[in-house]
Order: structure tokens, then C-alpha cells, then sequence
């Protein structure tokens, strides 16, 4: 019969007996961990957009630098830019 209230402690005891089986003794603890370290990871990432997305951008709040005409009138070029003719 199926019952309402979900796993009972003997589904749990058999799902730990099967993932011994499946991985061994020794890989699991190595598992586990590194599943904690990916769990602690994406909790400091949300943690650091949800922070971020509360703060002002700071490229809104840095003025454009201007272009004066005497820098526009003698632009630099390049050796390359200056021979128009494809090597051979």
C-alpha cells in the first residue's frame, strides 16, 4: 500500500545500501564532498547577484571621455594601414 507521509526509514535504508553497491565505501565521502562544495559555491553566486543587481552600474555613473577636433585631425597609422599593396 502507498502510503501519504512519502519514504519511510526503511525506503532510506535501502537507498543507502544500493548507493554503497552502486559507488563503494570510499568514493562516497569524496561525492559528498564535492557536492557540498558546488551547494556552497552556487549560494555565494546568488548571494553576489543578488547584491549586485541592488547597486548602481558603474559604467552609468563614469562620464564618457570627450574627443577634442585637434586629436581627430591627425589620426596615427600604422605600417600596415599605410601599404595598400597585398604581399607577394
Amino acid at each position: 500500500m502507498f502510503l501519504r507521509n512519502g519514504l519511510e526509514p526503511w525506503h532510506l535504508l535501502i537507498v543507502a545500501v544500493v548507493l554503497i553497491l552502486l559507488f563503494g565505501s570510499k568514493k562516497l565521502p569524496d561525492t559528498a564532498r564535492a557536492l557540498g562544495k558546488s551547494l556552497r559555491i552556487l549560494k555565494s553566486e546568488t548571494k553576489a547577484m543578488r547584491e549586485d543587481s541592488g547597486a548602481p552600474a558603474p559604467a552609468a555613473a563614469a562620464p564618457a571621455p570627450q574627443v577634442t577636433p585637434a586629436q581627430t585631425q591627425n589620426p596615427v597609422q600604422t605600417p600596415a594601414a599605410t601599404d595598400a599593396r597585398p604581399a607577394q
